[in-house]
């Protein structure tokens, strides 16, 4: 299940695991204009772990999920 808000200055989309047993905590991703973080919270640490992507890193790992093994490098298509 997820969920999609809009707010003032990024769109949040939160990921609820509802798989088997032991489930993960919510994963928040938050998409602004400059950025995407991505956040969870550890229970057994009670802290909350970021990650922020630039928008090129988000536009690789888009890419990333699609090619076989390898180092690539993505540019922009050719008029």
């Amino acid at each position: 299940m997820f969920t999609i808000e809009h707010e003032f200055d990024a769109t949040v989309v939160t990921i609820v695991d509802e798989g088997e047993a032991p489930l993960q905590d919510d994963v928040t991703i938050s998409a602004f204009a400059e950025c995407v973080t991505v956040e969870q919270h550890d229970t057994r640490t009670d802290r909350t772990h970021k990650v922020t992507f630039s928008l090129q890193q988000l536009r690789d790992l888009g890419a990333a999920l699609d090619l076989p093994e390898g180092a690539y490098r993505l540019t922009a298509p050719e008029d």
